[in-house]
């Protein structure tokens, strides 16, 4: 039974309206304003507004037939977002498995939230000394390669988003001149791969290639890390072809025909 929740001045509307839209289930795909009013234990006028707000915005639906409310087609949608990163992951992972092999690097998978990344998936180099990262972290996409690799090839909104709002130098190599970082952006377009010069983690460098999805949007990123005195920049270059042939190949899983 889904616990009450009691009344208070303090209830947020966002918490009360999360509480109506998590009453649904497979059991219940449908219930009537008095059945979530009483399981919330909040008036019926507060619920019939949550529920008449949640529909406008496609998160609910009203059945025509019975009046009662059912979870709404965008939730859907959002949903699709999520499950399509995670099918990126699940398709990425054989390959990166050879990445890591063939480079004896650390390799990553992240894709793009909001104006940072988050890493979905991590392989650590078997060597002492490597970069270490953890599935869920988040840093400041400008700063990192995938996050540069993905950034590069999106929309002007989000670059011109990205490059006039706050950049806080995360290490004292870290680039932070957004007319500088705004010409690294065009660069990786032309090469098709970024580079970080320890400027997210201070002795880590990194080169990171964009993942297209059958569409051909720029959906995520995967990338090699490791310690600079290792991973010079010269050697890190290197790495590139191997890098996009294997973003490509990535691609190409997801439908992606250039």
């Amino acid at each position: 039974m889904e616990p009450k929740i009691s009344q208070s001045p303090r209830l947020s509307s966002v918490t009360a309206a999360v509480r109506v839209l998590k009453c649904f289930s497979e059991v219940e795909t449908e219930i009537g304003i008095s059945s979530l009013a009483k399981r919330l234990d909040l008036a019926k006028s507060t619920v019939h507004r949550l529920a008449v707000t949640l529909t406008s915005e496609g998160l609910l639906e009203q059945s025509p037939e019975s009046g009662k409310y059912r979870l709404g087609i965008n939730l859907f949608v959002m949903g699709a977002l999520v499950r399509r990163r995670l099918e990126v992951s699940n398709m990425a992972q054989p390959f990166l498995n050879v990445l890591r092999e063939r480079t004896g690097e650390t390799v990553h998978l992240a894709v793009m939230t909001d104006t940072n990344i988050i890493y979905l998936y991590n392989l650590e180099s078997r060597q002492a000394i490597r970069m270490k990262s953890y599935i869920g972290t988040i840093k400041p996409a400008i700063f990192t390669c995938e996050g540069r690799a993905i950034v590069a090839f999106s929309g002007g909104a989000m670059i011109g988003k990205i490059l006039s709002g706050p950049l806080v130098p995360r290490t004292s190599a870290t680039e932070t001149d957004p007319v500088k970082l705004s010409k690294m952006l065009e660069a990786i377009r032309h090469n098709g791969f970024a580079i970080d010069d320890e400027e997210s983690e201070q002795g880590m460098r990194g080169i990171g290639a964009p993942i297209r999805d059958i569409a051909g949007n720029v959906v995520a990123a995967i990338g090699i890390g490791g310690p600079s005195q290792r991973l010079t920049l010269k050697k890190l270059r290197g790495l590139s072809a191997e890098l996009i042939n294997t973003a490509n190949a990535i691609s190409a899983q997801l439908g992606y025909r250039p």
